[in-house]
């Protein structure tokens, strides 16, 4: 177990929560930029976007979207730009279960941790029961403010955890099925240099963002983790070099959106160069 990310708990709302990607994606698009967040709120309740009967589930939406997506450091606008670009459907996929993960300590440790050691001991499935024996465990820990002693609560959470995991593509298998897979794992290039010029703006050091944990969170190695860096290099996004455990790392880039932009540029140039 880790050190809670900043003291943070592991809590139940996976149990309501899911991946939501196409409800996510839904409240991104029809965010308005000139109103505030709890009037884009509002406004998304009045004109019922999700279609949802049940009021108390558009409520369990917003609640999980405004913990994963208003991070209030900048990075939501971006994350909007890039939810109303034409880059593919897995790009944006990926950065959305990068900042589920990076918001709920659960779904980021179980991850992190235990699937990113099952993965390297070359196990290829993923069982409830593991979940179980993570929450378990987490349990003893005291990493729960109160323990989830029911074991259809943690039952009901194992369950989310594997089927949320499912909706982000880490895993794989029928949806009603207790036992998934691996998915086999790729980072869109787009999606990794998102991923990784928001480290970035924490973590300056080439070395440190290299052997960043976060990505974990896509079960890469730090050899994995370095071809990335060496494709984007190839492509010109950024620079990259190493020489032993010296490594110079440059993003021409002022911030998250303006990462954004370029991207959706090239994404754009790419598609009119296969039409030609």
């Amino acid at each position: 177990m880790t050190d809670n990310r900043n003291g943070r708990m592991y809590s139940s709302k996976i149990i309501k929560a899911g991946g939501l990607l196409a409800d996510t994606k839904t409240l991104l698009v029809f965010w308005d930029e000139n109103k505030s967040a709890e009037d884009n709120f509002q406004e998304a309740r009045r004109a019922n976007i999700f279609g949802k009967a049940s009021r108390s589930r558009v409520e369990d939406i917003l609640a999980i979207f405004r913990q994963r997506y208003c991070p209030n450091n900048g990075s939501d606008l971006a994350l909007r730009r890039l939810a109303r670009s034409a880059l593919s459907a897995e790009i944006i996929d990926r950065v959305l279960y990068y900042y589920a993960a990076l918001a709920d300590p659960l779904i980021y440790d179980f991850v992190a941790e235990y699937l990113y050691s099952l993965h390297q001991r070359g196990h290829h499935v993923v069982a409830q029961e593991d979940a179980l024996n993570f929450i378990t465990q987490a349990i003893s820990a005291g990493y729960v403010h109160s323990p989830w002693e029911s074991y259809t609560t943690r039952s009901r959470v194992a369950r989310g955890l594997i089927s949320t995991l499912r909706d982000f593509h880490i895993l794989q298998g029928a949806r009603r099925s207790s036992r998934k897979t691996f998915a086999p794992i790729h980072l869109p290039i787009e999606a990794f240099l998102y991923i990784a010029f928001d480290i970035h703006r924490n973590v300056k050091s080439g070395e440190r963002l290299l052997h960043h944990p976060h990505w974990r969170l896509f079960l890469l190695d730090v050899s994995a983790t370095e071809h990335l860096f060496i494709e984007a290099h190839q492509l010109g996004y950024l620079r990259y070099e190493a020489a032993g455990s010296i490594i110079r790392l440059e993003f021409p880039y002022k911030d998250l959106a303006v990462l954004v932009d370029t991207l959706v540029e090239r994404w754009q140039m790419w598609n009119l160069s296969k039409s030609d």
